[in-house]
């Protein structure tokens, strides 16, 4: 069996101010270090073999954490970042709707945004469901735990599953330290099991 756990870091101060993240390395918040130790505990539990994270310290630090209870050495993967923002990156939500009405409503509605340098999604879903298969392949038969980001967890897991982008959409975004559960049966492939779990 093949299971990849899909982590969200740790809470941030920009998570609590809305600010828009993407790529930009954001440190965990103390509230983000307690909730990583905490879901560290939890996840440790349920054996896993490879530890794989984006390289932001946000993700790198959760990552760290558990990898100090299972003594697994933590593997980095840039591909597993947050979708890159552009010149949102640094901006309260409240600020992009008032600045960029009509490119926030795109945004929000799932389209494309022309002209800010926001990475697609399309571009994102491919680049961390490539991230997650190598994870995957890495661990092979058993339990990989793969600390990314919120967006890049739900567009990521999608491409995976074979969802489209509409699909993607319907699935809830992660909260702070929770995790996604795929399965891969050498039959169905790859399979969702649980999601949001904390």
């Amino acid at each position: 069996m093949t299971r990849l756990l899909i982590w969200r870091h740790g809470e941030t101060d920009w998570n609590v101010t809305e600010r828009v993240q993407g790529q930009t390395d954001v440190p965990l918040s103390q509230t983000g270090q307690v909730q990583a130790q905490a879901a560290a505990f939890r996840l440790a539990a349920l054996g896993p073999s490879v530890i794989v994270s984006s390289d932001l310290s946000r993700a790198a630090d959760s990552a760290a954490a558990l990898s100090a209870l299972t003594g697994i050495e933590v593997t980095l993967d840039e591909r597993l970042r947050e979708r890159h923002f552009g010149e949102w990156q640094g901006h309260r939500v409240s600020k992009i709707a008032e600045r960029w009405p009509e490119k926030y409503a795109r945004w929000r509605a799932g389209e494309t945004v022309p002209g800010l340098g926001l990475e697609t999604i399309d571009d994102l879903a491919k680049r961390v469901a490539a991230a997650l298969q190598g994870a995957a392949d890495l661990v092979g038969s058993g339990t990989a735990v793969v600390v990314t980001h919120g967006g890049a967890a739900r567009h990521g897991c999608a491409t995976l599953l074979g969802w489209p982008v509409s699909a993607a959409r319907t699935l809830a975004g992660l909260d702070n330290c929770h995790w996604t559960e795929l399965r891969f049966d050498a039959i169905r492939g790859w399979q969702l099991r649980a999601h949001n779990v904390g």
